[in-house]
């Protein structure tokens, strides 16, 4: 598993990467992609949405199931990942390449933990 070390991480498997401080990039973990396994569609929101910490944002399908994907931060969608609509399953070729949304008046966040932080959080989940 990878996880780089610049990004931050939530307890619900959403990378966030600060690009100011008020804009983020958001995607789905390298371990999410491999619990969800072979994504064949996503659901994104609109431009415009505003959404709060822990609210559904987009939901994605694998061949196993439906899972929501909740927003690790407060913001404003500024931009979608349109590539991923017609290619969800970049998101498990490389998942710190396929965000999914950009998000502008970026405040407040979930407990985001760093690399390391994330990578015991697994470990003590997969017990």
């Amino acid at each position: 598993m990878n996880f780089p070390k610049e990004l931050k991480y939530s307890k619900s498997h959403e990378w966030v990467k600060m690009v100011d401080d008020s804009n983020a990039i958001i995607g789905l973990t390298d371990y999410a992609q491999d619990q969800l396994g072979d994504l064949v569609f996503v659901n994104l929101p609109e431009e415009g949405d505003a959404f709060d910490v822990d609210e559904v944002f987009a939901d994605v399908e694998s061949v196993k199931a439906v899972s929501d994907v909740l927003s690790p931060v407060a913001g404003t969608i500024s931009e979608i990942n349109e590539e991923l609509l017609d290619s969800p399953q970049m998101i498990n070729s490389d998942p710190y390449e396929a965000w999914l949304v950009k998000m502008s008046d970026v405040s407040g966040s979930a407990d985001l933990m760093d690399a390391d932080e994330y990578e015991e959080f697994i470990k003590t989940e997969e017990q």
